[in-house]
């Protein structure tokens, strides 16, 4: 069932009704959004033709469903150029994974969770469950935790209580004591690591993207397989993964990224 967020008014409910439709991940029927809808029908319904109209949404009356609209398309790159990392970190991901032959993911963190900007892939032996687009918990990935652990303390104490704990393998953290005596750690050593805690047979080494005042505005990973590699081969490439997010955290300094405050 969709578990929706908090709403501000009308707004608020607009955009409940919009993160619904977008969690089915495929064109999805009123009949469907009813069913799990905190609204009664004729406010729903209300919300999805308003979307609709304005072109947030868009209806297939043939297969009568409802899909992200293409409005959304043109404002989500928008958004994509002027706040996020991908724009100016692209170049630098490439080529780090050009280097050394792994995934590199690239993220950012909204309201304690995991947000991936962009990904790159040097190689089709493998593949992660993260893609450009995707959430993810932020208490169990790479990225999530060196974000966590670099953000200022009320933010992260607000980050730290929007994370869920669900126990994806038996190396998930199961509560917020664990996870923030590691979160020391990752901050003094300035890196971070996702040792199957997502995803089993996945592991990776995690960077924060800081700015010369040591605000964190992401975090870049290399990202691999088990069957490829252990931590310790992932190891070797932090140097370059360091380098690389130094590099990135200049550029988006002079771009200006949000940072957590």
């Amino acid at each position: 069932m969709y578990d929706a967020p908090h709403s501000d008014g009308t707004v608020g409910k607009a955009i409940q009704v919009l993160d619904q439709v977008a969690s089915f991940e495929r064109p999805v029927r009123f009949s469907e959004l009813l069913a799990n809808s905190p609204f009664p029908k004729p406010t729903l319904y209300r919300f999805v033709q308003t979307l609709t109209n304005q072109g947030m949404l868009a209806f297939d009356a043939e297969r009568q469903t409802y899909s992200m609209g293409l409005r959304l398309v043109r404002l989500a790159h928008a958004a994509w150029r002027h706040s996020s990392l991908a724009s100016v970190a692209r170049p630098f991901i490439e080529a780090l994974a050009e280097e050394i032959g792994e995934a590199i993911h690239l993220a950012q963190i909204d309201n304690g969770h995991v947000l991936f900007v962009d990904k790159y892939k040097a190689t089709d032996k493998f593949d992660t469950l993260a893609q450009a687009g995707k959430i993810a918990p932020g208490y169990c990935t790479g990225v999530g935790k060196v974000i966590l652990a670099f953000m200022p303390e009320r933010a992260q104490k607000r980050a730290l209580e929007e994370q869920s704990f669900v126990a994806y393998t038996p190396n998930t953290h199961r509560n917020q004591k664990t996870l923030a005596a590691e979160l020391l750690t990752i901050r003094d050593a300035r890196v971070a690591y996702d040792r199957e805690e997502h995803e089993l047979g996945i592991i990776s080494i995690a960077c924060p993207i800081l700015t010369g005042q040591e605000q964190v505005v992401g975090a870049l990973s290399i990202a691999t397989s088990t069957n490829r590699y252990g931590i310790d081969e992932l190891n070797k490439h932090w140097p370059a993964l360091r380098d690389t997010a130094n590099s990135i955290g200049v550029q988006a300094e002079l771009w200006q990224v949000p940072v957590w405050s």
